[in-house]
């Protein structure tokens, strides 16, 4: 018999099939029972994916899945070792990948000698029958298919009651104690999280890290005089960067410092810098959440909120209005009576309906007969290189193809328009379009880098009228401070070069706004 059985998986959830084949399997030899496991073989738990958590491919932290893996051991009789192995890219020498894991965590050389691979994926099981080893086939082997693992937590996730007959006593022990139950329904059945534990597949956290970091001392100072000290929350925090600026304020120190975000490698890097010492109030914590998911603090319970960047892309990829409204609701029912949250966003610009014509450079880039439909395939540097050599007016097409909004405009024909030809040149081409539309372009023309993640978001969803209505339709009143303002930078230095607004009839438009600063209180009285 083996000495050893190396059993490679995410195991998540662990399931009664599971303990009687492994006891099985592992029984020494003439003790085909599995109730004499004393000599048996040893169970070599490779737990893969283990730096994951709270994403839909790996909603269980391995920490969880390590405790009901012991626990199952125990209960099933069977001698096991456990090892956390980190994701890694796709490869066809993951099966090497994770001997060696196995090696530098335990000291264990597993060979085809004395190690069978218990597997039940077959893409899996014929990447370690390449190595030499043999293979048991755990579900596959079996007719009629036992349900497995994954498709027990599936069952979990849907309300289906069946789960609990078909997982093992240990994992639905640990589930119940933790309430892993509650986070994998919430985790799977999230509406706006991917697979990874991203909002999109295609976006580069690394560049929005920098982003939110360089952009962090202009936020707080922005910020800074609203702030009520208490409980301040940063929902959609980043990297914590303007919470290690809150950090640094002498008059927060008695002050919790809380980070809410959604994205798992943001959440991530939180996590490493209150390890590293960013921080120097005890007082500071982060959370993994989605906050469309539900309520993330109790009622009344919040003195401060801030939101930066972050009310578009509830509005983008959640329902609109509905989903902007919950969240909304959401912040007042967490808020302090008296207390605040500050929000600073994106903003559409007032009258963004009326039709505009708007002249766009073409001698800037390449002018293709027609955009691609196929940049999704592309990979992420030969896409964005793509969309950065297009000139202004052809990155409008491409815009039209990616962007998940709809999209109308329609070229003028040359010599019907009557704008001013030195506001571009004589180069440009004019198109006819909805305010909000050409400014929802504009304000994304230059994100090349994150295209395709960029054209999933609507940054002119509501302008600063609808926002005021909503505000107060909620509960909030409206600070004085509160209002939209242009961000000259952007219209001087990426706008005016390259494109021209004008009303239908010729009239020169001067840029609208750009940006919102909202600062609603809910009424101490409420």
């Amino acid at each position: 018999m083996p000495r050893y059985l190396l059993f490679p998986g995410r195991h998540h959830l662990l399931t009664r099939f599971q303990a009687e084949y492994l006891r099985r399997l592992a029984a020494p030899t003439g003790d085909k029972t599995g109730d004499g496991t004393a000599g048996g073989a040893t169970v070599v738990w490779a737990v893969t994916s283990a730096n994951h958590e709270n994403t839909r491919r790996n909603p269980v932290p391995y920490h969880r899945r390590e405790a009901a893996i012991e626990r199952f051991s125990v209960l099933a009789g069977l001698r096991s070792v456990v090892v956390p192995v980190f994701d890694t890219a796709v490869t066809d020498r993951f099966a090497e990948v994770t001997l060696k894991n196995v090696a530098a965590a335990t000291g264990l050389e597993l060979t085809p000698a004395d190690t069978v691979v218990a597997c039940s994926t077959p893409e899996v099981a014929a990447m370690y029958e390449r190595l030499g080893f043999p293979i048991a086939g755990v579900e596959a082997e079996v007719e009629p298919t036992p349900a497995r693992p994954w498709e027990v937590l599936l069952r979990l996730a849907a309300g289906d009651p069946s789960w609990r007959d078909l997982a093992h006593p240990a994992t639905a022990d640990v589930y119940a104690r933790y309430r892993l139950d509650d986070l994998v329904r919430a985790v799977v059945n999230d509406p706006v999280v991917g697979d990874e534990g991203g909002l999109t597949p295609t976006r580069d956290y690394r560049t929005y890290a920098e982003a939110f970091a360089d952009a962090a001392q202009r936020k707080w100072a922005a910020v800074r005089e609203h702030v009520r000290p208490g409980r301040i929350v940063d929902v959609g925090c980043g990297a914590g960067a303007v919470l290690e600026l809150a950090d640094r304020d002498p008059a927060l120190r008695e002050s919790d410092l809380i980070g809410v975000e959604v994205a798992r490698h943001l959440f991530e890097e939180c996590v490493h810098k209150k390890a590293q010492g960013f921080f120097t109030n005890p007082n500071v914590f982060f959370y993994r959440r989605n906050v469309l998911g539900g309520a993330v603090f109790a009622p009344r319970s919040v003195d401060t909120t801030m939101t930066f960047a972050l009310t578009h892309e509830i509005w983008s990829y959640g329902d609109r209005m509905a989903s902007l409204r919950r969240f909304v609701q959401a912040i007042y029912d967490h808020t302090v009576p008296g207390g605040v949250w500050i929000n600073s966003d994106v903003c559409g610009p007032d009258g963004q309906d009326a039709t505009v014509r708007l002249r766009l450079a073409t001698t800037d880039g390449a002018n293709p007969p027609r955009p691609r439909t196929d940049l999704a395939s592309l990979p992420p540097q030969e896409a964005a290189a793509h969309v950065a050599g297009l000139s202004t007016r052809a990155r409008l097409d491409q815009f039209a193809v990616d962007w998940r909004f709809p999209l109308a405009y329609r070229p003028v024909p040359a010599g019907a328009d009557r704008a001013a030809e030195h506001e571009v040149g004589p180069d440009g081409a004019v198109v006819e379009l909805t305010l909000g539309a050409a400014m929802d372009f504009l304000t994304r023309k230059d994100y090349t880098d994150n295209w395709l993640s960029e054209t999933r978001e609507q940054f002119c969803g509501l302008e600063y009228a609808g926002w005021k209505a909503l505000l107060a339709d909620v509960g909030f009143e409206v600070d004085p401070a509160s209002g939209p303002f242009r961000n000259d930078w952007i219209a001087t230095n990426r706008l005016a070069p390259v494109a021209a607004l004008s009303t239908v009839d010729g009239r020169p438009l001067d840029w609208p706004v750009t940006h919102v600063l909202l600062v609603a209180r809910r009424p101490v009285n409420t």
